[in-house]
């Protein structure tokens, strides 16, 4: 039997198996930092808020002896933790009865709706996008890379002015993007074996980089296959994003970000339906989300370049 017209049961089914995953794969792909950290998620089932395990100091009960000496068993406050709320991220796909009359056929209603994916894509995919660099100030968005690049701010419920170890390498005094200020910032972040993964900026500071490294210009092979131009510095690739404060360029360990989804709600469709004062069909792609550092002092920036 064919199905009517006005049904969109299996347009519903249709975009569930083949356009959802498909948007997904592409919001992720064509944002910089989240294609990267996208790939050690972890889905998790819920829960008031994501808590996130610090290690903030060693344990004191360490030391040297001799045969049958004396060991201190004494226990450290070592660990506390980071809290982050969950945020909650949609996109509407609307269809009017008059397009969907204008779309007879199944075809063209697949083709039809196909084309309505593609624009939640592109809305999702930026407004994430801007979220990744947000520093608290649009509080329903997710935390950006601006959150916890900072010295004073609380981040996670913990006060970087309170606590030094919870605190960020800022450079807000230089202007001037050289290489002597990009190496000051990268070793201000290289801690105990440890050092930035992943240097990103606008389009603005990139060139700038670009120029410093000419005529010695490289490429890093694994970026430039996932679709990002990209230079290296201290063999990290460094990555250009349109979303990056045109005054910032910021050096990321990635080992210490994190993205969190809700297993029941990562990027879930609710089939269509139609509101009781509209002559349309509305569907709805819903994600909840938290995008979390666990050891800000593992990243540094330089956030007041000008030139």
């Amino acid at each position: 039997m064919a199905v009517p017209n006005s049904s969109f049961d299996q347009i519903t089914a249709i975009s569930e198996k083949y356009f959802v995953p498909k948007l997904y794969d592409n919001i992720f792909a064509s944002i910089p930092l989240l294609e990267r950290v996208e790939k050690k998620k972890q889905l998790i089932d819920g829960g008031t808020q994501v808590v996130v395990p610090l290690n903030y100091a060693q344990q004191s009960a360490v030391g040297w002896y001799t045969g049958a000496g004396t060991l201190d068993n004494a226990d450290s406050d070592t660990i506390t933790a980071a809290n982050f709320d969950w945020k909650q991220l949609y996109a509407s796909i609307p269809i009017s009865r008059l397009d969907e009359l204008k779309n007879q056929g199944q075809a063209q209603k697949v083709n039809f709706v196909k084309s309505k994916m593609q624009i939640a894509e592109k809305s999702m995919r930026d407004t994430l996008a801007v979220a990744v660099w947000n520093d608290g100030t649009t509080t329903n968005a997710i935390l950006g890379v601006r959150s916890f690049l900072s010295t004073s701010a609380t981040y996670g419920g913990i006060s970087q002015t309170t606590y030094s170890f919870w605190q960020a390498n800022i450079d807000s005094a230089t202007t001037t993007l050289t290489l002597s200020a990009m190496q000051t910032q990268w070793s201000n972040a290289a801690i105990e074996g440890e050092e930035p993964t992943v240097l990103l900026s606008g389009t603005a500071r990139f060139d700038n980089y670009w120029g410093l490294l000419q005529p010695q210009q490289r490429f890093m092979d694994t970026s430039a296959k996932a679709g990002f131009q990209s230079l290296m510095f201290n063999g990290a690739p460094y990555l250009k994003d349109s979303k990056a404060p045109s005054t910032h360029l910021v050096m990321l360990n990635e080992n210490y970000l994190h993205l969190f989804g809700h297993k029941d709600e990562y990027f879930r469709m609710e089939p269509f339906a139609k509101p009781i004062n509209q002559n349309v069909k509305v569907a709805h792609i819903f994600a909840m989300l938290v995008f979390a550092s666990s050891n800000n002092r593992m990243h540094s920036a330089l956030t007041a370049l000008t030139a």
